[in-house]
């Protein structure tokens, strides 16, 4: 029931010849990877997939200080990992409606699209700052570093969540037809 919020930003070619920002590497042979975002008001946190979109590691989390630097950190880590597509989480109330906060999620998945030229998917992220707390509770890892390490932790979750869902086999999957696997 959740999935149903789980949708795609599609992405258009790009005019006039123009190139995505993602260059064409080894790992396009085996599909490249997928940038995870959780978007927050003064940070970011930033998860990639291993090349073969399996699992999901966490990167350095990005402290927002205008679009412009923003974008321009993102960029260097999409030309970096050779990105092919990134997944933004949405954030939905718990009763699953959209809200400010989702509107917000919406328009920079569009400018990202824009920007990239990638497809920019929106996933729920309803707790998964709530389970990457919970997470990081049992470890050894002091309140400070546990606190720096959320943000991490849930774009990790939100990109882990979107790929293993992408691998479900079409029949009796509950992912939208356009983010279903073809067969």
């Amino acid at each position: 029931m959740w999935n149903d919020y789980n949708r795609i930003v599609t992405c258009t070619e790009p005019k006039s010849g123009a190139k995505p920002v993602a260059q064409t590497s080894a790992n396009e042979q085996s599909g490249g990877r997928v940038l995870g975002l959780d978007v927050g008001s003064r940070r970011i946190g930033i998860a990639i997939s291993d090349p073969l979109g399996i699992t999901a590691q966490g990167l350095e989390t990005l402290q927002r200080r205008n679009k412009r630097t923003d974008l321009a950190a993102l960029e260097r880590v999409i030309q970096d990992y050779s990105v092919k597509e990134i997944v933004v989480g949405l954030p939905l109330r718990m009763s699953g409606a959209e809200g400010t906060q989702s509107d917000k999620m919406q328009i920079f998945a569009e400018e990202l699209r824009k920007r990239f030229r990638l497809p920019v998917h929106l996933w729920d992220e309803r707790l998964t700052s709530a389970e990457a707390n919970r997470l990081l509770r049992e470890t050894e890892l002091s309140i400070e570093k546990r606190a720096k390490a959320v943000d991490r932790m849930a774009a990790v979750l939100i990109l882990q969540g979107w790929m293993e869902r992408k691998r479900l086999p079409a029949s009796g999957s509950r992912l939208p037809a356009e983010d279903r696997p073809e067969p």
